[in-house]
């Protein structure tokens, strides 16, 4: 095997065409896929199992990952590198952080490690993940791949109703006040606003801390906007009834003229072939930063704060009980 790819989310809209592609374009690595049931009961799970079977030579796993629990996020990790350790999974060539989570129809979810259930799944978890696995790549290093969205810049998605901003007291982030039972909708997408916006400022310190360590230096992180995925789930899924029949009979019909409008409306397929050619460095190699689509683009003007990436940084490991005995990102504690 040349290598290990884990993505997070594989059951998702575009990480089945993700992981096909994957599969045809780079058949000498494996593929640890992660969903929260990996059993056939869940329809997408199954449909992801089914697109494996097209592949019989493939070196695939399903396995479970529950994001809301960083307790299993601890032992998946730890799993992981033991088995790339024992020589059953070769090292690490990629980390795609492709899972999230939001509601747009109920009020906010706080998961059993007591912290908000969007922030922990969407930033917190995958995070812990990452710094955990980080001593897992090959020689040759490799990447990162993060999810961002045009919601995390302020005023450019048009579900927003207030605009994303990092608390000066971040612990609100994990623990935010309750909502208004009224308006579910805008809480909710500011949440999911607020993680990706996160996501963005995280990739910045984790590129810094990287570049400090000189076992880790090969090692890049992007923060990647996919689009605008006229076919994803997403607006399917803890939404009003109202984004249910706009996904159905509006975006996903006119999704031809909707790219005049919006020039990042695109199908789950085609953002899942940019996705894993960034994670295996075909794009971009050794490049860092945040991208829309396939070309590197600059992020909101809030997410480049060093003092306040530094600051979520830090409270991030600390949320995520993240210590120096399991990261090999030493220098990452100052």
């Amino acid at each position: 095997m040349a290598g290990t790819m884990i993505i997070t989310g594989a059951n998702s809209s575009l990480a089945i065409p993700a992981v096909q592609h994957f599969l045809i374009n780079y058949p000498d690595y494996a593929a640890v896929l992660t969903v929260r049931n990996t059993s056939d009961a869940d329809v997408n799970t199954k449909k992801l199992r089914e697109t494996l079977t097209q592949y019989p030579n493939a070196k695939t796993s399903i396995r479970k990952l529950d994001l809301a629990d960083l307790s299993d996020v601890h032992n998946f990790a730890s799993t992981i590198a033991a088995e790339i350790v024992d020589g059953k999974l070769a090292p690490l060539t990629s980390i795609i952080c492709n899972a999230y989570y939001w509601n747009l129809a109920g009020g906010a979810e706080v998961t059993g490690d007591g912290y908000d259930k969007t922030f922990q799944v969407t930033h917190l978890a995958q995070a812990a993940l990452v710094l955990q696995l980080l001593g897992s790549f090959g020689s040759n290093g490799g990447r990162v791949v993060l999810f961002s969205s045009d919601a995390h810049w302020p005023g450019k998605n048009g579900l927003e109703k207030y605009p994303p901003v990092i608390p000066d007291n971040l612990n609100l982030l994990v623990k935010p006040a309750a909502d208004e039972p009224s308006d579910n909708m805008g809480r909710g997408f500011q949440r999911y606003a607020v993680a990706k916006l996160t996501v963005v400022m995280w990739m910045y310190a984790l590129n810094r801390h990287l570049k400090r360590d000189s076992k880790l230096s090969n090692i890049t992180a992007v923060a990647v906007n996919p689009g605008n995925l006229s076919d994803s789930r997403a607006l399917r899924t803890n939404t009003p009834q109202m984004l249910v029949y706009m996904s159905k009979f509006f975006i996903q019909p006119l999704r031809f003229l909707l790219r005049f409008m919006d020039p990042t409306m695109r199908t789950s397929a085609e953002a899942g072939v940019d996705v894993i050619d960034l994670a295996m460095n075909k794009a971009y190699p050794g490049d860092c930063g945040y991208f829309t689509l396939l070309k590197k683009d600059v992020s909101a003007p809030d997410s480049m704060n060093e003092e306040t990436q530094q600051k979520l940084w830090y409270s991030s490991m600390e949320w995520a009980g993240i210590t120096r005995e399991n990261t090999a990102l030493i220098v990452a504690f100052g």
